[in-house]
């Protein structure tokens, strides 16, 4: 059987860099080229970063996707890898005269190309465009119903995108009834707990209907609010894995495969099994086997414990967040408590200690520990440490507006956004927050205070999995004070406050907040499932009138299977109630 060796270019693009993707591709074909690698494949729209979202509405946009392209494929030519099949994403268009549905020619695709000897000898478009959970592709594309298959030294290889593994049929019952002997998948595939392992099942089921091997290639890195873990790996045709790239590192994993010969056995349309018709096409780049070589074993990344696999997703999104939006420092809020040191935690792993830099704000009711376990953690980390007490200048507001209650613990909330935010505008800081999924959920926050900044690391993250991610990043280094982790939470706005004045126990609340939250259960499936009645209203109610919050909170990175924002999209003006009783006829005090 021939040989080929492939490599699996796990790397983080930008979105809109095209110049800077295309020295991406540049340098890692470059080193595939001097690991000796026949076939490099290299993530889902990989040539101008994924997901471009609305860009890819614009022509000019669409049109630099495709001048970067072909020049890619000159620039590969005339850097010495002409001779090796490069396989890029990219943002491709429909062309006359294919309209889809109706649809005009010229629209945007979600594109895979096979660059060699430099040209574009190949194109194929995605078959399956998701249109749920963070993906909007129906809106965006029209998918391809084309299939080359590219013979490369003897081997015929198919291509798929993403989705494409996701959904019955399509181009994975093609590769099969083509008779491909490896199939390509290149991914934009976000991170979600546990999704390495649902990865690697399907990988393994859609090797097997293939009928052939299966290289899965995924980008590493940050965008906006998703955050893409890597995790690229092959599957041989029985369905075992013998390649997979450690997660959350940009690299090159080099794997040889011993592959049918020229296994093509169909041109032209074909049933896809999936109601439509996908024409095969076949491209031929190289006929003759490799001779015979001694193959490299590349082996399989050990997996990561939970809370590592976790942190290395608030880290990589975090550290891309600034660098890629070029912030130089973050600044965030430190009050002692276990949710701020976090997230210092969090930035200094993500940017190195020097560019954090912390602020205690400690007010009238602010406990002494506040302040010291605020400032051992500084200490501990080597952080940027400065103290601003605020109580002046809260008397300075009450001195001219009588406040109470609600309005008074806000207020200093306040004062503290207000504080961040205006040393973010003196030294070009990033102001961070530091709430948690819990908090977003119930809206246990206060708008335009510990809500006011730029990017929301712990966001997507329950509160008892803070103190989990706080015990294991501990196990590493005990970089974060014990007391900060023991001590009951409080928002310290008050005279002896604590939040299980206003919240259940966090155990209880979050196992509710993912019944309802995640799993989108109703008010008597959640009882059904053994929550008390009355708690079922309360945490049902708070959660439905706080999205008027959650819409004006910062961006953070998901890392559950049902993000607020992303994935959970409700209308605020809403009569709609879950929880049991009329929606109420009086003014809503909590809309301030």
């Amino acid at each position: 059987m021939p040989q080929l060796r492939i490599g699996l270019a796990q790397v983080d693009a930008t979105v809109g860099d095209l110049p800077g993707n295309g020295e991406l591709v540049s340098s890692w074909t470059q080193q595939a080229l001097q690991a000796g690698c026949h076939l490099v494949v290299f993530p889902e729209m990989v040539v101008t970063g994924y997901p471009a979202e609305d860009l890819v509405l614009r022509r000019s946009f669409v049109q630099a996707s495709l001048d970067a392209l072909e020049a890619l494929a000159v620039r590969l030519q005339q850097e010495g890898a002409g001779g090796v099949a490069v396989v890029v994403g990219y943002c491709g268009r429909t062309e006359v005269p294919a309209p889809a549905l109706g649809r005009p020619a010229g629209e945007p695709q979600n594109s895979a190309a096979v660059l060699f000897g430099g040209e574009v000898v190949a194109r194929y478009a995605k078959h399956h465009l998701p249109n749920y959970g963070v993906f909007d592709e129906f809106r965006y594309f029209v998918r391809g119903d084309r299939y080359p298959v590219v013979r490369v030294h003897g081997v015929d290889v198919g291509l798929s995108v993403c989705e494409d593994l996701w959904q019955e049929g399509g181009p994975v019952a093609v590769a099969r009834q083509a008779g491909a002997g490896l199939l390509v998948c290149l991914n934009g595939s976000p991170y979600e707990r546990g999704k390495d392992d649902v990865r690697g099942e399907l990988t393994r089921r859609r090797a097997v209907e293939a009928g052939c091997a299966l290289v899965y290639v995924n980008l590493v890195g940050g965008q906006d609010e998703l955050v893409f873990d890597g995790d690229s790996h092959v599957a041989t045709a029985d369905g075992t894995i013998v390649a997979r790239a450690p997660l959350w590192e940009e690299g090159l994993v080099c794997v040889d495969l011993d592959l049918p010969a020229q296994t093509l056995t169909t041109t032209g349309p074909v049933d896809a099994g999936d109601g439509t018709t996908m024409t095969v096409e076949h491209v031929v780049l190289s006929e003759q086997p490799l001779p015979a070589y001694a193959p490299l074993v590349p082996g399989v990344a050990t997996p990561l414990v939970d809370e590592a696999e976790v942190w290395g997703a608030l880290v990589t999104a975090t550290r891309d967040y600034v660098e890629k939006n070029r912030f130089r420092t973050v600044v965030l809020g430190l009050s002692g408590g276990i949710d701020s040191a976090l997230v210092a935690t969090i930035a200094a792993d993500a940017l190195g200690p020097d560019r954090v830099h912390v602020v205690g704000m400690p007010s009238t009711w602010s406990s002494d520990h506040s302040i010291t376990d605020a400032e051992d953690l500084a200490r501990r980390q080597g952080l940027h440490w400065s103290v601003v007490p605020i109580a002046p200048m809260v008397d300075a507001y009450t001195g001219s507006v009588a406040l109470t209650g609600l309005a008074l613990e806000n207020l200093q909330a306040r004062v503290r956004g207000t504080l961040l935010m205006a040393l973010s505008n003196e030294h070009g800081h990033l102001v961070l927050t530091t709430g948690n999924k819990s908090e977003l959920a119930t809206g246990f926050s206060t708008l335009y205070g510990d809500s006011a900044g730029g990017f929301a690391p712990i966001k997507d993250v329950p509160k008892s999995l803070v103190w989990a991610l706080a015990r294991w990043r501990n196990t590493v280094s005990e970089v974060i004070p014990p007391n900060s982790i023991t001590k009951p939470p409080s928002a310290e706005l008050a005279p002896g406050q604590v939040d299980s004045d206003r919240l259940p126990p966090y155990d209880v609340l979050d196992a509710l907040l993912d019944a309802y939250v995640e799993q989108d259960l109703g008010r008597a499936e959640l009882v059904a499932r053994g929550f008390d009645e009355h708690l079922v209203d309360r945490v049902v109610k708070l959660v439905d009138t706080a999205e008027y919050k959650r819409r004006q909170n910062p961006p953070g990175p998901k890392v559950t299977g049902r993000a607020f924002g992303r994935d959970r999209r409700l209308p605020i003006t809403s009569r709609w109630r879950e929880a049991a009783g009329p929606a109420p006829e009086t003014a809503r005090p909590d809309l301030v």
